[in-house]
């Protein structure tokens, strides 16, 4: 910790001093100005951008750009530090709803895209908490990501260098490079980012069955130290504007995950019949390369504004895996030791199409429908070798090994009405129909084989009150599904060590949701109330194997489940600060009669956020964030408080060309996720630690020869965006 405070104050003192120097040359000029003019200039303090703005139809729209938020080095990160989303074990939710799809641009992306999304290249977050039929019905909220537009002629462009120190972890580096250039109606726009360095997670279980008869205990540490040999992400895009009115655009994009290091796993078991301890060290060699095309249409039909949009969108993920296990077990004083491979190959491909278009009928009315057809095809080959010390002949091991294949079509179509009631309502009704088809096949624990289909209607509705400038309401129903996600289907074998394993459940159903919410907004409050009711909720537990101390952590369905939840924002925006402030409570019941889950209390969860920016003329610029998220018993278990606290300095360097920011994040080491539960006679807690905590100073450089042109641009993009609210 020495090594990284010493970093701090010297950065510090290094914008500090700067700051110095840049005060006292602007004070010299002032007063040569003074004394040669008898004129004192006047200092213009600029007015900042608002960080979240706050629709009546509870949409939130969060800027990126010049914020704290923009510091991000990934947009998981970004996303942990917007508003009432909450970031954790590879979910994005949002608060009071649950997990939300993301969407980019208004086209619905999968999660693993995330890192082939550069965070320099985005502008602004909308949340999405009552989404229209419009959206997918996947997901109980949207999070839609709209990156930032190039509307001047000539060549634009960043460089961005990123160096993240933490205690935790270690060091890495991430490198930004972002560029652009647009000529009459020809743009092109390309980016390329690669981290290096180090991560870790850490996580430490205990599982208990106290019964004297069947007495086992389990205390189990697992550490991933994770190596970013070549974490980069890769894209360019193509757009050729006809007229004002339409314009086509071709956009590639990618990402390579190749990721080393090794993962260390200490279980300790105690039980009738004595202790035994378990070490188990994998050497990570794991490859992942992700890459989507994205081919678009977009025009205005008529002069009224009607639009129609024609999308289509290609996925494809390929991933290797070649780990190799070192295993010593200590049994009664008793060593014993062996050596395992898993050798693992899986590939996705989805092609995605839709069509979208929207009729303006009246000024207050508008017709929206479209249609959608996507179709996925997965497959995944799981090969696990196992040898003793004493010879190192490597045999295959049937238990562990396994084949899946896996295809799904989703067919959609949609429409949504809005117009208004008199000067003061307005609302909208649209309804989603989906219907899906696919096939599994495994043989994991025995072959397993079956196709299923299912259609689904998904009514909405929205109605916006206006009861003068200062006050406004809303009221939305809307029915959501959340269908399992691939490697949740897949039941390959993550291993940890002899007795805990990672597994898919391809007996998984999708989760149903029905939301409601009513809210006000009056003058700069804005208060929301909400009641969810989900059937089939997808969750997840460490259920016991086959074996009497083997664990399988398994993700499964619940039977229902009730979140209420109320949430109360106000923000703040003078001439030198800028706040966001928002204060909420949840009050979550999860039932099920089906695991065994021991029953127990349900207790409210408080939630609270403050985002701030000070803004000093001519000096620097001082960002404070902070969030809690408190305690939360939710029937069949609880889960404990977490917070983050983060503070950033940022000062611009020759006419803003050069922009250098210092960010000390989660600076308690606060954001720990942890909890316990009870099923099958077994106590379960758990305690995960990320790298959060860290020092992280960010060089930006912008160059180009970038000028404002009159050629508008602005309302097609725009409509682009419109089509996804």
């Amino acid at each position: 910790m020495k090594f990284n405070i010493s970093i701090l104050f010297s950065v510090f003192r290094l914008l500090l001093f700067s700051t110095a120097v840049h005060a006292q040359t602007a004070q010299i000029i002032s007063d040569k100005v003074v004394n040669t003019n008898n004129e004192l200039n006047e200092i213009v303090i600029k007015k900042q951008t608002q960080l979240v703005k706050y629709s009546s139809n509870g949409t939130i729209e969060v800027n990126v750009s010049n914020t704290l938020l923009s510091t991000s080095s990934s947009v998981n990160e970004l996303l942990s530090r917007v508003p009432n989303v909450i970031v954790a074990e590879g979910q994005i939710s949002v608060l009071g709803k649950g997990e939300a799809i993301i969407y980019l641009n208004g086209i619905l992306i999968n999660y693993e895209r995330f890192a082939a999304i550069p965070v320099t290249q985005i502008s602004k977050i909308e949340v999405i908490s009552n989404p229209s039929s419009k959206y997918d019905a996947e997901g109980k909220a949207v999070i839609n990501i709209i990156t930032k537009k190039n509307s001047e002629n000539g060549i634009k462009g960043t460089a961005t260098q990123q160096i993240t120190v933490s205690e935790f972890a270690g060091t890495s580096t991430n490198t930004l490079l972002d560029f652009n250039y647009t000529k009459g109606n020809f743009s092109f726009i390309t980016n390329y980012g690669v981290q290096l360095g180090k991560g870790r997670e850490l996580l430490y279980t205990t599982r208990t069955r106290p019964n004297p008869e069947e007495f086992m205990r389990s205390e189990l540490t697992t550490d991933w130290k994770r190596q970013f040999n070549n974490y980069s992400n890769f894209g360019f895009g193509l757009q050729y504007t006809f007229s004002e009115k339409n314009y086509i655009s071709l956009a590639y994009s990618g990402n390579i995950e190749d990721l080393g290091g090794v993962v260390e796993s200490r279980n300790s078991i105690e039980n009738n019949s004595g202790n035994s301890f378990y070490a188990t060290d994998i050497d990570k060699n794991d490859v992942l390369l992700n890459q989507f095309v994205n081919l678009n249409y977009n025009a205005i039909t008529d002069k009224q504004g009607s639009s129609l949009f024609i999308g289509s969108q290609y996925s494809n993920y390929n991933g290797t895996v070649r780990d190799f296990i070192d295993e010593n077990g200590l049994v009664n004083e008793v060593n014993s030791q062996k050596y395992l491979k898993n050798n693992v190959g899986n590939s996705i491909n989805i092609i995605a199409t839709q069509i979208d278009y929207s009729k303006k009928i009246r000024e207050d009315t508008r017709l929206e429908t479209g249609a959608k057809y996507s179709y996925a095809t997965i497959k995944s080959a799981t090969d696990f070798l196992i040898a003793t010390a004493t010879d190192m002949n490597f045999e295959f091991d049937d238990e562990l090994s396994s084949d899946f294949k896996y295809q799904e079509r989703i067919g959609a179509a949609y429409f949504n009405y809005g117009s208004a009631i008199g000067k003061k309502f307005d609302f909208s009704v649209g309804v989603r129909g989906e219907w899906t088809k696919y096939n599994l096949y495994t043989n994991a624990n025995g072959i397993q084989e079956f196709e299923k289909n299912y259609g689904n209607l998904f009514p909405n509705v929205l109605l916006n009150m206006n009861f003068s400038e200062d006050w406004k309401a809303h009221f939305s129903y809307v029915s959501r599904i959340t269908r399992p996600r691939y490697q949740a289907l897949n039941p390959y074998v993550i291993y940890q060590d002899p007795f805990t394993t990672i597994e898919g459940n391809p007996d998984l159903l999708p989760e149903k949701t029905h939301a409601f919410e009513i809210g006000t907004m009056y003058k700069k409050f804005d208060f929301k109330i909400g009641y969810t009711y989900k059937i089939d909720p997808i969750s997840g537990a460490a259920l016991r194997g086959n074996t009497p101390n083997s664990y399988i952590l398994r993700s499964l369905n619940l039977d229902k489940g009730h979140t209420f939840f109320t949430s109360l924002s106000r923000s703040f925006n003078v001439k030198w600060w800028n706040s966001t402030n928002t204060v909420s409570m949840n009050l979550t019941k999860s039932v099920d009669d089906f695991y065994e889950f021991e029953l127990g209390p349900v207790k409210p969860q408080i939630y609270l956020y403050s985002n701030n920016t000070f803004s000093i003329p001519n000096l620097f610029k001082l960002q404070l964030l902070a969030w809690y998220l408190g305690d939360r018993s939710y029937g069949l278990g609880s889960d404990n408080s977490r917070s983050t606290v983060t503070v950033g300095i940022e000062r611009n360097f020759f006419k803003e060309a050069l922009k250098l920011n210092f960010t000390a994040n989660d600076i308690f080491h606060d954001f720990m996720v942890s909890g316990d539960y009870n099923v099958g006679q077994t106590q379960i807690y758990y305690h995960r630690t990320y790298t959060t905590n860290y020092f992280r100073l960010i060089a930006t450089y912008n160059f180009g020869n970038s000028k404002k042109t009159n050629y508008k641009k602005a309302e097609i993009e725009q409509t682009e965006n419109s089509r996804a609210r």
